[in-house]
């Protein structure tokens, strides 16, 4: 990345920014999945209905100082509010740094910040109701589309954009047939999930979009058996399948060209 600023500048300030972001965040799973408007009403306690003041809204901090109860009536908070927040500060640091190192083209951080967020988001909704809701899953094709566009113009490769287009299709084409097929085991917010992965994987290639796709079954299957063979789970269980999307999305982002070479490698492919 091109230091207009001490890399240790940036990389703090989107940690800030993650942490913000990720009280936003709390908002958003709690709300969206009930229909509720994520701007109105302000921020209320659960249990007595007080209104929060911004000086008790300050990510991590304010959980800290509050002792993890509620100023009035001293409800005890989750402890899930400042996890959120602190993961995606951390997120958004890591992110920061894999720019500085060139992991990636400091072009599409705006992306990554994106999809961390949402990511992040989906998980939890998913977890916590067994659903992708349109509200965040179809705004983010046209969020992701414009951030490649500027990435694009930014690093002057405009093909990345028609390959970005083809993951697209393929991905939402494969995991639409899937629910078709397999009625019950693939649900379509899915289907619509994975549209917009695929279209981040194949702006990268060819490697990160086959190894992401691929990736989100292999860690699927794994936690599947993993789980029955625990007794924690049987054949008709439903698990969550968007956690295991985003994260095999992650896989094909960070490591799916190391990990397409070294399989060509070892096979002697390559």
């Amino acid at each position: 990345m091109t230091e207009i600023l001490p890399w240790w500048f940036t990389v703090a300030f989107l940690v800030i920014l993650g942490a913000l972001i990720g009280s936003f965040l709390n908002v958003v799973v709690w709300r969206v999945p009930q229909g509720l408007s994520i701007v109105r009403p302000p921020s209320a306690c659960p249990h007595c209905g007080h209104e929060i003041a911004w000086y008790d809204n300050v990510p991590i901090v304010s959980y800290l100082v509050l002792g993890g109860r509620c100023r009035y009536c001293k409800t005890r908070i989750s402890a899930r509010y400042p996890l959120v927040e602190a993961a995606t500060a951390v997120a958004f640091g890591l992110l920061g740094v894999g720019a500085y190192l060139g992991w990636y083209s400091a072009a599409l951080l705006p992306t990554l910040l994106y999809w961390a967020a949402t990511g992040i988001a989906l998980t939890l909704i998913d977890l916590d109701h067994h659903r992708l809701p349109n509200a965040i899953v179809l705004p983010s094709y046209i969020v992701t589309a414009v951030l490649l566009v500027l990435a694009s113009v930014l690093t002057g490769d405009y093909g990345r954009l028609l390959t970005a287009a083809i993951g697209c299709a393929a991905l939402f084409a494969l995991y639409w047939i899937l629910a078709v097929a397999y009625p019950g085991g693939m649900g379509f917010g899915d289907v619509k999930l994975a549209g917009a992965l695929g279209m981040l994987l194949g702006w990268l290639g060819w490697a990160p979009l086959i190894v992401g796709a691929f990736s989100a079954f292999l860690l699927g299957g794994l936690l599947g058996g993993i789980l029955m063979v625990g007794r924690r789970a049987t054949r008709k269980s439903r698990i969550p399948f968007g956690p295991f999307m985003l994260l095999g999305a992650a896989v094909g982002v960070f490591a799916g060209t190391g990990i397409a070479n070294l399989y060509l490698t070892i096979t002697g492919i390559a």
